[in-house]
């Protein structure tokens, strides 16, 4: 099944298009106090209501925050985005909240656990919010990561398609195919990840009620570990083919193992159906990829280098052929993370040589398909980190640990990120070519769950689209100068629901 899809790939001379598939980010990051503890605020007023909001959204507790960017096939693209949405957050974050730069959460105590008990103003899930607490603990949803949401080009699947009729029923077979060959690939080389971008060595206090064993020293990523974001040994779906992943997912929630698909955390989720049986006749639609710490290393918590390398990676996934022992593959591919995940940062991986075979292989594919410098230059940069331990994130991260605490690093990370978005000249830093009045108005509609888009005419001039419920408006920058932006919104998108009244909790 899809032997040779390199060499179609390259005769059809597919890979720039490939390497411009679409890519979009959910960020996940907590809000916390002048004191670095989780913040006692509701979610932001300004951010209107999360029924519907397209770029703001809360998790497990009130004081996450989930930003999240449209799909876009360029990096750059992706992640200017994510700048003006996270300069959009902080702008809106009321009292002396700040951003919570790592992926474990600061130091909690049991007045903490409590107030997150008692606070969740979101009704439709509350009651799997309390199944989650019930099963898992209150600590174990509040760590946050980056999930990276991935598909390929429809025309690409199309043309490649076109070369495989005869071993597959279907287009819809042969894109659930493409699709799945990348996830059981990402699951073999997870591993390979967790050591380049695993970013949580140690937990605060209060997180776990007695250190495990294996973290009495810090590792690469508690997140990617057994002792992190993941589900029960004993509740793994396997990825041994599409079929038996579905009906495992779906008997899960069948007999009550999962309270519904959102409590499977495997390494990737097939996304785009409504329900697991609905993919062998619909077709998976996009990948979410699982696997990212927050990095403090970058304001926007994630990598630029991991994006970049994300894209010449994921190519690789989608050329590797299936191995012949596929299911065992996976079970030790599962246990080969859980260990690197564990393993001491400023040490050598284990799997060392393997990675260096990783990346000849990604050198040998990028030479076959005559792949930009830029991509060659992203492989020369991560390889270097596979054998310099002292490069990872996790490493870099213990230079910065004092008493077996993150702490004072984590709240001086979050007051400079603060102060470098609210002191910039231009509202929004990456809009600054707008003027002023329409970057307050671009920033309103944003606030509101209206989506924007920045486009151009027949002669190169930039406009503004807005679309909301069906609707969309465009305009030039001269129409938003306006003495109310959101009065002018509402007047364009009648239907847009009001600001969600503030909240006010008792501490």
């Amino acid at each position: 099944m899809l032997d040779n899809l390199l060499a179609v790939i390259r005769e059809e001379n597919l890979s720039e298009q490939l390497y411009h598939s679409l890519v979009g980010l959910e960020i996940e990051e907590q809000r916390i106090d002048q004191h670095g503890r989780l913040s006692r605020r509701p979610h932001p007023s300004q951010l209107g209501s999360r029924t519907f909001h397209p770029y703001f959204q809360t998790d497990f507790t009130e004081s996450q925050l989930e930003v999240i960017t449209d799909p876009n096939p360029n990096i750059g693209g992706t992640l200017d985005q994510l700048d003006t949405l996270q300069t959009v957050a902080y702008r809106s974050l009321e009292g002396d909240d700040r951003i919570w730069p790592l992926s474990m959460p600061p130091v909690v105590d049991d007045t903490d656990l409590q107030f997150i008990a008692d606070h969740f103003d979101r009704p439709a899930i509350r009651p799997y919010r309390e199944y989650l607490v019930k099963k898992y603990g209150l600590q174990h949803g509040c760590l946050t990561g980056v999930h990276v949401n991935y598909s390929l080009p429809d025309p690409v699947i199309h043309r490649l398609y076109s070369h495989y009729t005869t071993e597959f029923s279907s287009l819809v077979a042969f894109k659930n195919a493409l699709y799945f060959r990348v996830a059981q690939n990402f699951v073999r080389y997870q591993w390979l990840l967790t050591y380049l971008f695993g970013a949580s060595p140690i937990a605060e206090k209060g997180f776990f009620e007695t250190v495990p064993a294996d973290l009495q020293e810090p590792v690469r990523s508690i997140r990617n570990s057994p002792y992190g974001f993941v589900n029960f040994p004993q509740e793994q779906v396997t990825y041994a083919s599409l079929t038996a992943h579905l009906t495992q997912l779906q008997d899960r929630i069948d007999e009550g193992t999962y309270f519904s698909a959102h409590e499977f955390y495997g390494p990737v989720r097939l996304k785009g159906r409504a329900n697991a049986r609905d993919f062998l006749t619909g077709g998976i639609q996009y990948l979410e990829l699982r696997d990212f710490d927050n990095t403090p290393f970058t304001p926007n918590g994630v990598s630029r280098h991991a994006m970049y390398f994300l894209k010449i990676f994921m190519l690789y996934l989608l050329t590797q052929p299936e191995p012949e022992n596929l299911a065992e593959t996976l079970t030790a591919a599962r246990t080969k993370n859980q260990t690197v995940a564990l393993e001491n940062p400023l040490t050598a991986t284990q799997y060392q040589l393997e990675g260096e075979q990783i990346f000849h292989e990604m050198r040998e594919m990028a030479q076959s398909l005559q792949t930009h410098i830029e991509q060659w230059d992203i492989i020369d940069d991560l390889e270097e980190v596979l054998t310099h331990p002292e490069l990872t994130p996790a490493a870099k991260l213990l230079t910065h640990v004092e008493n077996g605490s993150l702490m004072k690093f984590g709240q001086a990370v979050a007051r400079k990120w603060y102060h470098d978005r609210i002191n910039t000249p231009a509202l929004l830093p990456q809009l600054q070519q707008l003027s002023d009045h329409a970057q307050r108005f671009v920033m309103t509609a944003l606030q509101a769950g209206i989506r924007f888009y920045q486009v151009r005419d027949e002669n190169g001039a930039d406009l503004l689209m807005f679309t909301f419920d069906g609707i969309t408006q465009v305009l030039e920058d001269r129409d938003t100068r306006v003495p109310d932006a959101d009065a002018r919104l509402r007047q364009l998108f009648p239907d847009l629901p009001a600001l969600p009244a503030p909240l006010h909790y008792e501490n």
